[in-house]
């Protein structure tokens, strides 16, 4: 029970945060979920229509560390060179009481002169 509700509100969320900006899921280059499992993750993935290649799954090196597998997992993709200039990422975040933060955002590099 406790994964279906996260599911359903998890989606909930991404799709209502993707709809205000005026995107689709087609229009997002990464999604940063937080880690609790892969399976969320994939059925997130699945009932929103995101591209499965653009979502981040760290859980497997990271385990379940709470509010920090977000950050921990946007951090990898700094890391990896996925994060681009330009790049639209979706990060969702959710937890005790299935309460759930999702967040739209346009990444920018740093120049610093």
């Amino acid at each position: 029970e406790v994964f279906r509700r996260a599911v359903r509100a998890v989606t909930d969320s991404v799709l209502r945060t993707l709809d205000q900006a005026g995107c689709t899921p087609a229009d997002v280059d990464l999604f940063v979920p937080h880690q609790a499992n892969a399976r969320i993750i994939d059925a997130v993935v699945t009932r929103v229509g995101l591209a499965p290649e653009t979502a981040v799954q760290t859980v497997e090196r990271h385990g379940n560390t709470s509010a920090a597998s977000v950050p921990l997992a946007f951090g990898e993709v700094a890391d990896s060179g996925r994060l681009r200039d330009g790049s639209l990422v979706l990060t969702t975040g959710f937890g005790a009481g299935l309460t759930v933060g999702t967040s739209l955002l346009r990444w920018r590099s740093s120049r610093i002169r």
